[in-house]
């Protein structure tokens, strides 16, 4: 008896992620997520070097931008509620002086366009097909860094529109990078501040255009769908019942790793979580001999890794 439907996924054969490869991710929370389950396993990634964007004019924007070496200015900022903002980057770049604003900003873009030359995988998460533009602008913004709603005009973006920015997001990948992996997913996170079917709709108009896109080294991976058809229960939820709780982001992240890291990883992986685990340990007395044994045979256990890889660091 089944009690579960199951997505079929089909591990690649080629292109996987191993402990050599370059991972870029961009996009909602849920590539964060991701992102720190490579990061655990010591795997070499970068994050959203804007911090969080849910859409995919966002990432247009951020992408064409580091491509073309494009250099931020006072032009580019702007001052509400004590803080300097940019609305190109999520709020966790914004500083209480301008400065320093677009000292990260320049940084931020200048690790962006280094990472997409070297990465072997990019990895783009979808949040919503719902967008801000400025209406004094016409630009269409990554955060609206709580400015009067008053300011901006709230559009869904149509299915074509949203195809053509995603081409434009590979040929501009492709451009710096031709052999790089593309991965597209869309989060399982639901936007239902913007109501329950707009969202449905939202995620409908996103699915719909990466599927008219992936061609040569670009792929879809079934986040979404394995929310919603296999984690079909509230117990999968935080408490908001919106976000994904840790257990189901575990579970997605298996059905990750299955498809896309290399299996001869494993054995690197497992030897990383041991670490892990023991670096987390709370003895009972710090002070016993067994402890420093412990301690001891922990760093030996370090050293063998790093020995083997030196990128890894605990």
């Amino acid at each position: 008896m089944k009690f579960q439907t199951n997505i079929p996924l089909e591990s690649q054969s080629e292109n996987q992620i191993d402990y050599s490869s370059n991972v870029l991710l961009f996009g909602s929370c849920f590539s964060e997520n991701i992102g720190e389950k490579l990061s655990y396993f010591k795997f070499k990634n970068t994050q959203n070097p804007f911090g969080i964007l849910f859409h995919p004019k966002a990432i247009e924007t951020l992408i064409s931008k580091a491509v073309s070496g494009y250099v931020y200015t006072q032009n580019d900022v702007f001052y509400h509620n004590e803080q300097w903002h940019c609305f190109d980057a999520h709020s966790k770049l914004s500083r209480p002086s301008k400065e320093d604003l677009l000292n990260e900003l320049n940084a931020h873009i200048n690790v962006t366009a280094l990472n997409l030359k070297k990465a072997s995988h990019i990895v783009i998460t979808l949040g919503t097909a719902w967008v801000y533009s400025n209406i004094e602008t016409k630009q269409v913004i990554a955060n609206c860094h709580k400015v009067p709603q008053k300011q901006f005009k709230k559009e869904l973006l149509s299915v074509a529109e949203i195809e053509a920015c995603l081409k434009n997001i590979l040929n501009l990948i492709r451009s710096v990078n031709p052999s790089v992996s593309v991965i597209f997913t869309v989060s399982p996170i639901r936007h239902i501040k913007d109501g329950f079917v707009e969202s449905t709709q939202s995620k409908a108009h996103l699915i719909a255009a990466i599927h008219q896109v992936l061609m040569g080294q670009s792929y879809y991976f079934p986040s979404f769908e394995i929310m919603m058809d296999e984690l079909r229960d509230y117990r999968f939820y935080n408490a908001d019942m919106i976000h994904p709780s840790p257990l189901a982001v575990t579970y997605i992240w298996e059905k990750f790793k299955a498809v896309w890291i290399s299996e001869a990883s494993f054995k690197t992986m497992e030897a990383v979580n041991v670490i892990q685990k023991g670096l987390q340990h709370e003895p009972f007395n710090e002070t016993s001999e067994a402890h420093g044994k412990f301690l001891k045979n922990l760093q030996e256990k370090m050293k063998k890794l790093q020995s083997s890889y030196s990128h890894i660091q605990f």
